[in-house]
């Protein structure tokens, strides 16, 4: 049995048509991203606060330091380093977190089961706007044992990070345990 020509061009609109849907549908699911995206929101915090003015303090082991100073968006990159290397959307971490989301705060914990250095992430929000971050880290082995506790705080006016600290305490097998805490307040 023949089909006439308009038949068969028919039928190949179709299939065409059919096959480009289900690419579109595949690549909005590629996109999305599963948890909180904490290194974009990093990124857009590093370029909108590029040439400001910050307080920056140090402490080690007890002793503070404090330095008034610029950072231009690399130097916030820097300074954002552990936010951003805490980011949890990579495909090997996408089923190794429990999302809930309580009273304005989206918390990502690690499953018990699982060996992540990110334990959990909270990032509380006034409607939709992003008002704090907090990530709890750790890692242990037989020789090594360290944690950080991490704190982002955005202003709601500017919706530019105001200030932010990151304190990591670590213990070496046969060393006394070592205490690093970096602050920095942005300047108006």
């Amino acid at each position: 049995m023949k089909y006439p020509n308009s038949f068969i061009a028919y039928l190949c609109l179709i299939v065409l048509f059919a096959l480009a849907s289900c690419n579109e549908g595949s690549n909005t699911k590629l996109e999305k991203l599963p948890y909180f995206d904490l290194k974009g929101f990093m990124n857009i915090q590093a370029k909108s606060l590029d040439s400001s003015n910050v307080i920056l303090i140090s402490r080690i082991n007890g002793k503070e330091v404090r330095n008034d100073t610029t950072l231009y968006e690399r130097d916030w990159m820097d300074q954002f380093d552990t936010f951003i290397q805490a980011d949890i959307n990579r495909q090997s971490l996408f089923l190794a977190y429990d999302t809930q989301v309580k009273n304005n705060v989206l918390t990502h914990s690690l499953f018990p089961d699982e060996k992540e250095k990110l334990k959990e992430m909270k990032v509380t929000y006034i409607e939709d706007d992003v008002t704090t971050i907090t990530l709890k880290m750790s890692e242990k082995n037989l020789f090594y044992q360290s944690s950080i506790l991490a704190e982002l705080y955005i202003n709601n006016v500017t919706e530019k990070v105001d200030h932010y600290s990151i304190e990591t305490t670590q213990k070496i097998w046969f060393l006394d345990p070592s205490n690093i805490k970096i602050m920095g307040a942005i300047q108006p």
